[in-house]
Order: C-alpha cells, then sequence, then structure tokens
C-alpha cells in the first residue's frame, strides 16, 4: 500500500506530544497540532503533519524557539506583533486572538506580525476568526519560490492569501477562500519529491528557467505565478504587506526551514479583521450570506458539473469524509513520523483497525 490512515484524534496527541517533548508550552502544541491535524483532515496533506519532522529539527537546533514571548504593542486599530521566531502557527493564532476585542471596539483591526515562521494554512485563521463572527484577510510571506515575471531565479514566497466570511449557520462552513499567489503550494512539490513523483506541466522551471516536471528541479528552480504577471503582482503585493510594512524580512532574506544551517526565517504576517456586527445588523448579514450563498448555487450548471461549491465546502465535505475514515498518510510521510517517534520518545499511533483488516484480506487473496 502507498497510504495508510491513522485516527485524527490519535494523531492529535502524538503531534502535542512530540511538541510537548521539545518544551513547546502546552497552549502551542495544541494550536499547532490542531492547524496540521485539520489540514490533513481537509485534504491539504502538504500543510499537514508532514511538517511536524521540520519544525522537530529546528527546535532542537533552536532556529524555531520553543518558548517564544510573543510582544504585542497597540497603535489605534494597529496591532504590531514580535513573534520572538516562535511557531508559526501558535504566533499567528496568538496574534488574531489580541486583535479580535481590538475589531469589536473599533470595527476593524490590523494586526501585523514579524519574528515569525511557516504558519500552516491561512484558512485556519480565517475559519477561526470567523467562529468569532469576523470576516478576515491573512496574509504571510515565506522563502523565495517565484520568480519575478521575465526572470528565473525565485525572489518573492509563494505568498498566499486567505479571504474568510462567518456563515452565520453551525451546519455549513464559513466561506473561506485561501490561494496562494503561485500555481501551486511549494508544499505539494515537497510532498512529489518525497514521492519520487513527477510534477504537471507548468507548474515550475528549472534554475536555467526551463519548464520542469522534476519536482527535484523545480525546489532549485521556481515556481510559476498564479495567472502569470497577475500573481507575480499579486506575490510582490504580499510581499510589500508582509515583508515590508511589518518589519520582517523579505524575498531572499528570509530564512528556508528545509535548507540546513539557514538563518531565523523571520517570516512575516498580516491579518486584518472586520467586525460586521459593528455597521450592520449581525442578523441581516447572516440572511444576505445565506441568500448570496443560495443564489450562485442556483445558477444552471455547465455540461459535465454536478455542483457549484462555495470556497470552503470542500474543505468542510473532506474533513467531514476523513473524520470517520481517517487520514490517509503516504508511506514515505510515516515512515519520517515513526523515526521522530522514536527519537523523541513518543508512541506513534496505530493504523486504524478497519484498514488492518482490509490489508489482511488483500494479502490472503
Amino acid at each position: 500500500m502507498t497510504a495508510k490512515r491513522y485516527d485524527s484524534g490519535k494523531l492529535y496527541e502524538f503531534v502535542q506530544s512530540v511538541l510537548i517533548s521539545l518544551n513547546v508550552p502546552d497552549e502551542d502544541a495544541c494550536i499547532t497540532a490542531d492547524s496540521l491535524i485539520r489540514a490533513d483532515l481537509e485534504g491539504h496533506g502538504s500543510h499537514g503533519v508532514s511538517r511536524l519532522p521540520v519544525y522537530f529539527r529546528r527546535i532542537q537546533e533552536g532556529r524555531i524557539n520553543a518558548a517564544s514571548q510573543i510582544t504585542a504593542e497597540r497603535h489605534g486599530s494597529v496591532l504590531t506583533v514580535d513573534g520572538g521566531n516562535g511557531l508559526g502557527q501558535a504566533v499567528a493564532f496568538r496574534a488574531l486572538r489580541e486583535g479580535i476585542p481590538i475589531a469589536r471596539e473599533q470595527g476593524l483591526a490590523a494586526v501585523f506580525v514579524r519574528g515569525s515562521n511557516h504558519f500552516g494554512t491561512a484558512a485556519y485563521l480565517c475559519q477561526e476568526a470567523a467562529k468569532e463572527n469576523m470576516a478576515s484577510v491573512v496574509m504571510t510571506n515565506s522563502p523565495p519560490g517565484i520568480a519575478p515575471w521575465g526572470g528565473r531565479s525565485a525572489f518573492l514566497g509563494t505568498n498566499p492569501i486567505g479571504f474568510g466570511f462567518p456563515s452565520g449557520d453551525e451546519g455549513k462552513p464559513a466561506i473561506v477562500a485561501d490561494l496562494s499567489s503561485s500555481v501551486v503550494a511549494r508544499g505539494k512539490i515537497m510532498q512529489a519529491q518525497k514521492a519520487e513523483q513527477p510534477i504537471p506541466e507548468g507548474w515550475a522551471i528549472d534554475s536555467e528557467g526551463r519548464p520542469t516536471t522534476d519536482a527535484g528541479e523545480a525546489l532549485k528552480g521556481a515556481i510559476l505565478p498564479l495567472g502569470g504577471a497577475k500573481g507575480y503582482a499579486l506575490a510582490l503585493a504580499v510581499e510589500m504587506l508582509c515583508g515590508i510594512l511589518t518589519g520582517a524580512s523579505f524575498g531572499p532574506h528570509i530564512g528556508n526551514l528545509y535548507k540546513d544551517g539557514d538563518k531565523h526565517a523571520d517570516v512575516g504576517h498580516v491579518i486584518l479583521l472586520f467586525s460586521p456586527a459593528r455597521w450592520l445588523d449581525i442578523e441581516a448579514y447572516y440572511d444576505t450570506v445565506s441568500r448570496f450563498a443560495g443564489e450562485i448555487k442556483e445558477i444552471p450548471l455547465s455540461p459535465g458539473a454536478e455542483e457549484i461549491l462555495l470556497p470552503g465546502e470542500r474543505r468542510f465535505r473532506s474533513a467531514g469524509r476523513n473524520q470517520l475514515s481517517g487520514i490517509s498518510l503516504p508511506d514515505s510521510v510515516v515512515s519520517e513520523l515513526e523515526e521522530l517517534a522514536r527519537e523523541a520518545g513518543v508512541p506513534f499511533p496505530p493504523r486504524l483497525a478497519h484498514e488492518e483488516e482490509e490489508t489482511r484480506k488483500g494479502n490472503e487473496a
């Protein structure tokens, strides 16, 4: 088999225990574990538990601070945060939490974060904001991945941006759009390299600027921007916000977690929070969102299409299925996690019993 399934709760406990073994505070370990497991549940394994081994190594080396001192300073509706080189998920979540009361008071809050690391998916933060009846825009920069339009050397990060809007219905997901400025997230190319699989044409160029389907060569070269020059412009704008306006590092000055011996990442995030209850009747807002979503779904379908989905629905449905069937992990990721478990002295969870039985029957057939 090329993939195995694991109970999400057991995986969460495993991630939490591994981080705590490195003296990561309980709260930060819980936040990070929740972010990673939710990414896997939602079908975005490139930002899930496959990231844990590199976090582990960098904490061991001191390139990420296990127990960072996060500081914040308020300037009206603006909050500036120094993440103290902590785990990105914990830094960003705590920054979000500090910004919410400001947004409730002012109607909006702009949170500018420096001194952070890879923070997982922007969708996670958008979803958490939506639970507090907040609309949000979440951005981060990242190590070089995209070449300037017309260039062949990576300079800008893949620089994702997320938009989140609360739906007001507990049975339905928030409307969440989470997209990279590149054609594909860098994590997907890293996954392909681990699995020794080619990547699709049109994803990347090699170090000479030539199109490539070799994941290793793509990581040495550059990922293509989303929509050509438009994606380059979007990546540049996110870099300006997250790298320049936050006071964090930018472009090639950002440390790469996947490069041995590199400097601290000093990633920057920007979180914009909007409290619609400050200027709208909140129930009227939710009624309008419901009508808006309903009208979109009533649009006649194109030939071959089965349904119109809103941004965030596919994640929501995947999470529901994977809660029941378990999280699927490739063999390469399982091997890394099992080795990590031995080193950390933390038991790695067994495969789900129903999958073990299916495997046994298949071997006997």
